[in-house]
């Protein structure tokens, strides 16, 4: 899964031109990662009196409800300004996107992640089975840890990615996850859908 930058850099819009993030090179049936329910809800939650945090690149992903522990590392876009992502021999690892805020910043931080790799599930894979108010906590280089509750876990087709409400600006500290999902296109070699994780800084 890849994304292109649609909006001037100060915001950092980017929509999903859909390569990188899917399986690469697999000579099995991939297997088909979870995907949310279409009538998942999506939780409104007050905004709790939490004090932003300073600027720090987040180190570490831990999503106890789907058995992730992760490591982070920082991505930023190519020339084209189209995302970088994790390299596809590390499929256990997260990139953080590091042009937009930091996880515990005000804004939404961004993590994407693959959702499978030649040897098969990847650290994202099971990002469909998350549900409102289950916890993701993420570790940042100053040693902080920051907790975000999940607000909701949509899948969206490609070209219908929703680049403001992932990458846009918000008044408080958010997170959003990425990955692949949906059905394989065998003719594509891709995943038809982005999976998108919505989650609130909670403490």
């Amino acid at each position: 899964m890849w994304w292109r930058r649609t909006l001037p850099a100060v915001v950092a819009l980017l929509a999903v031109s859909g390569l990188g993030l899917i399986t690469v090179g697999l000579t099995a049936e991939p297997a088909q990662p979870p995907r949310p329910p279409a009538d998942a809800p999506t939780r409104s939650r007050p905004a709790p009196d939490l004090a932003p945090l300073p600027r720090a690149a987040p180190v570490r992903v831990r999503i106890p409800a789907i058995g992730v522990r992760a490591e982070i590392v920082a991505v930023g876009v190519d020339a084209a300004g189209v995302l970088e992502v994790p390299p596809l021999d590390k499929p256990t690892v997260a990139g953080w996107y590091r042009h937009g805020v930091s996880p515990g910043e005000t804004g939404n931080a961004v993590l994407v992640g693959h959702v499978d790799s030649p040897a098969g599930p990847a650290v994202f894979f099971d990002l469909g089975r998350l549900r409102a108010g289950q916890e993701i906590q993420v570790t940042r280089a100053d040693a902080r840890v920051t907790t975000f509750t999940v607000d909701g876990v949509h899948a969206y087709r490609k070209d219908a990615f929703p680049s403001g409400l992932v990458y846009g600006p918000a008044d408080a500290a958010g997170l959003r996850l990425i990955t692949c999902g949906g059905p394989f296109d065998d003719a594509t070699g891709n995943y038809v859908d982005n999976i998108v994780v919505f989650a609130s800084r909670t403490a």
